[in-house]
């Protein structure tokens, strides 16, 4: 199954975490990040007082099923360190699963696409770098852009 996963942080070393982060996705058994946005540099949506984030978008290959790989990605968010503490506050690493394929999945832990997805530019964008048509999954994403105000971003 093919997923696109969303990687943020805005703690410590915050290129080395995104290649950490990159690393253990690889490291997982049976999955492989087959492409990757650049890095963007974003503001914070939602907790303004904190450092610019470092996003990424990962197109990623797994045999993993979608509660399966949620579990993986929590579990190398622990291996980091992270603490929910804040709510959109600060974070050595955030991992999301944005899509997992064209499969809609509304349970109490997980829900895809990603239900607020539509609304973040550090999302968007960096997906046009591996989807440069716009449709990822058979979803046009270009008009969500237009109507995103803000959130200033910019390539690494």
């Amino acid at each position: 199954m093919e997923y696109v996963i969303s990687v943020g942080t805005n703690l410590g070393d915050r290129e080395e975490n995104i290649k950490k982060c990159i690393d253990a996705i690889n490291l997982l058994p049976y999955t492989d990040v087959i492409n990757q946005s650049a890095v963007y540099e974003t503001e914070p949506v939602g907790y303004a007082r904190q450092q610019n984030f470092y996003n990424i978008i990962l197109l990623v290959e797994s045999i993993f099923e979608p509660h399966e790989m949620l579990g993986a990605c929590l579990g190398i968010e622990a291996g980091f360190g992270r603490l929910r503490t804040v709510r959109f506050g600060p974070r050595i690493i955030d991992i999301d699963i944005i899509f997992a394929e064209d499969e809609i999945i509304e349970s109490r832990n997980l829900i895809v696409p990603h239900p607020r997805y539509s609304e973040r530019r550090f999302i968007l964008e960096p997906l046009l770098d591996i989807f440069p048509d716009g449709i990822v999954y058979g979803t046009d994403i270009k008009p969500f852009i237009e109507k995103i105000e803000g959130q200033e971003i910019k390539k690494i």
